[in-house]
């Protein structure tokens, strides 16, 4: 009996692995397969008399003499001047990233220790504030972005999607911020502390892994956007993903919708890196709002 369980757990675990893998190759094909059609040209990556030119390249090697071919990535980095895109990205991603979760973590600890009535209503507000679709947000500041020429310009992205994001980082911190004791603070401040000091030398290093967390969630919406920031950027600001669009709105120009691909990639590639990197901080961020201290 015992060794016929074990037979059974093993195909078990077996099943379940084969399972995982498939799913990963299946969630990893588009991008792998958008990583491969990089490095070929328009003609093979497109092909409609055969998708094994994707595979194998002729027309990249008749075109370049090689069955890989860089010209999408100088295109789209070179020519296009992705790289400014790229520039502009990290800066309003910096920005917002800082200023979110600057009001986040004071606004979620001072919500998180009030014993007022109106601290419910207060986030239930923001919650309906972050349902909004953005773009009805958008049509709101438009007027005063005109009338102040504030218009086109990085600034004007970063104070949309920071008003954008601010609701769900309220909501994030002052969960995590709800799960520690208030004991901590009190005990801080019987040793001398007064509210700040204890918030920052006491509270915020045990949050720590809750700042990760929703600093990496509202890193992505700012680093995701495009509603806002084509909307609201001119053509000289433009972040990367309406950059991307803009490739794909000149598609009648040869090579454009390979500078569209080759920036897709670029786009992609650092978020599994950053993912990869704070797998661990993202997990332990997420369990600990979960558990109460």
């Amino acid at each position: 009996m015992t060794a016929l369980t074990q037979r059974r757990s093993t195909a078990l675990n077996v099943l379940l692995i084969g399972i995982l893998v498939a799913w990963m190759l299946m969630a990893a094909f588009p991008f792998l397969w958008t990583l491969w059609g990089s490095f070929k040209v328009e003609g093979d990556f497109f092909s409609k008399a055969d998708w094994v030119n994707a595979l194998t390249g002729p027309l990249t090697q008749a075109e370049t003499g090689r069955t890989f071919t860089g010209a999408g990535y100088h295109g789209a980095w070179i020519k296009e001047a992705f790289g400014l895109a790229a520039i502009n990205t990290v800066i309003v991603c910096l920005f917002v990233v800082t200023i979110s979760l600057t009001f986040g973590t004071l606004g979620g600890y001072a919500l998180s220790r009030s014993t007022y009535r109106y601290t419910f209503w207060f986030l239930i507000i923001a919650l309906i504030f972050r349902a909004m679709p953005p773009i009805t947000l958008v049509s709101g500041y438009l007027p005063v972005f005109f009338q102040w020429n504030m218009w086109g310009k990085l600034s004007t992205a970063i104070i949309v999607l920071v008003a954008i994001n601010q609701p769900f980082t309220l909501w994030m911190l002052h969960s995590f911020f709800k799960n520690i004791p208030k004991d901590l603070d009190e005990s801080a401040m019987v040793d001398g502390c007064n509210r700040f000091q204890a918030f920052r030398h006491v509270i915020v290093p045990v949050m720590w892994p809750g700042v990760i967390t929703t600093g990496l969630f509202s890193f992505l919406l700012a680093y995701n956007d495009f509603a806002v920031t084509a909307m609201i950027l001119s053509k000289e600001n433009q972040t990367m993903v309406p950059k991307i669009a803009s490739f794909l709105g000149t598609t009648q120009t040869k090579g454009n919708v390979m500078f569209a691909v080759a920036a897709v990639v670029s786009v992609t590639a650092p978020l599994f890196v950053m993912i990869m990197v704070f797998q661990r901080q993202i997990v332990s961020g997420l369990t600990a709002g979960a558990v109460k201290g």
